[in-house]
């Protein structure tokens, strides 16, 4: 019994080391900054236009910058060093918000915030896979898709803490004070990561910026398409998921909510507070499950997204009590969010245990721009289909979840294939 108190107690050491708690509390305070932020800025953008297409074009256009200069962010990750980048990172996105908040009007406030939100992407799309190339590099094993889990958790509990004292913030004191609050969580974050050390790959002297971008570039298409189809492939799935799931969960849960369900501010930060929740679970069960798991029932944890888009649509035929409704779209969301959250730790963590160390950025860097290529198509047209159905939303998420069920269908073989 001893004996293994003792093995449990190096594996915990193993995991929780001194870099990696730093990590994880700095993610902890800026993902807690970053979501009563968008928060605000969302509910901010959505009460003022009254429209879902606007509101999904406002975050169409702040994903393109991630989209293409993830690939850069990676190769700076597996070069540079990933402190001094996550600091730098951290302290330019409070500048920005700072900035942002002194030129807000009225009159100018959604193309503010837009800008605003396009210089958050740019540095999210550095930001992203520094922070994924530096589990790796402290943890080894089954430990990383542990860590991963455990990221996520953490990631989870800021969103479960954000949402409603952003709500409450937010419907007390405007956006302004949020925007004053999420500065003070990047600038403490930024303090805390300068206590992280990990060793990186220092440039050689004969190196230029373009030779070593291009060599870097053409060494991960290769990786990609020659070396590692399996990556490849299951990144081009997850591209087309994601059009039709983030579409819905990302423009469909405040569009119902605040203008559908007429429902204030609180409720939105109920909602997405038990959002998190959903997420802390799905990470929960991922890592319970992690030794055991295999990829081919993936293909099942998709089934489970479709299942609950129509429960959700659903419960506007059924009932007729805005309340009870309202409560019926906040399970049916957090069914998809605990299916999304193992979805995406186990793709991650695939990903990352065929990846050599030194190409982890690079790597999870198109990881994000090929799966990210595809949702602002998605928050377009589920920003189009809201406003077109705005008297029949049950039609959009029935038919919606049907979609993604036939797709998880067609993907079992896929998914069987990858574990050859």
């Amino acid at each position: 019994m001893l004996l293994k108190n003792r093995r449990k107690a190096m594996v915990e050491q193993k995991l929780f080391t001194k870099n990696f708690i730093f990590l994880i509390l700095g993610q902890a305070i800026s993902l807690f900054g970053n979501f009563i932020l968008k928060l605000a800025l969302s509910m901010y953008v959505l009460e003022q236009s009254g429209s879902a297409s606007i509101f999904a074009a406002v975050l169409s256009i702040a994903t393109i910058p991630t989209i293409l200069l993830s690939p850069l962010g990676g190769i700076l990750a597996d070069r540079a060093n990933k402190k001094n980048i996550m600091v730098i990172l951290d302290i330019l996105t409070g500048i920005c918000v700072l900035c942002t908040s002194f030129f807000l009007y009225k009159e100018n406030d959604i193309a503010i915030i837009s800008i605003l939100l396009v210089l958050l992407s740019i540095l999210s799309a550095f930001e992203t896979p520094t922070v994924q190339a530096c589990i790796p590099s402290m943890l080894t094993g089954e430990n990383i898709t542990k860590g991963n889990a455990v990221v996520n958790q953490i990631a989870s509990i800021s969103y479960l803490i954000a949402p409603i004292m952003g709500a409450v913030v937010y419907s007390i004191f405007g956006l302004k004070i949020v925007m004053y609050a999420s500065i003070f969580c990047f600038f403490s974050t930024a303090l805390l990561e300068c206590f992280i050390d990990i060793p990186y790959k220092r440039f050689q002297k004969n190196e230029t910026v373009f030779g070593i971008v291009k060599n870097d570039f053409c060494q991960s298409i290769n990786f990609i398409f020659q070396k590692q189809k399996n990556i490849l492939n299951i990144l081009i799935f997850t591209a087309f998921c994601r059009v039709f799931v983030m579409g819905v969960v990302l423009v469909g849960l405040p569009y119902i909510v605040r203008t559908v369900l007429l429902l204030n501010v609180k409720y939105y930060g109920i909602a997405e507070s038990s959002l998190a929740i959903a997420t802390i679970v799905g990470s929960i069960i991922a890592g319970i499950i992690a030794e055991k798991f295999k990829i081919k029932n993936l293909s099942f944890v998709i089934v489970m997204m479709g299942i609950f888009m129509m429960i959700a649509g659903t419960a506007f035929i059924i009932w007729n009590h805005t309340i009870i409704i309202y409560i019926i779209q906040v399970i049916s969301f957090c069914g998809i969010q605990i299916a999304i959250s193992i979805f995406s730790i186990f793709t991650v963590s695939f990903i990352q245990k065929k990846t050599p160390n030194d190409m982890i950025g690079k790597i999870m860097a198109y990881t994000s721009m090929i799966t990210l290529c595809m949702q602002p198509i998605g928050q377009m047209l589920y920003g189009f289909l809201f406003d077109i159905f705005y008297y029949t939303i049950s039609v959009v998420l029935i038919g919606t979840g049907l979609i993604v069920c036939v797709m998880a269908y067609y993907a079992k073989r896929f998914f069987i294939n990858l574990e050859k």
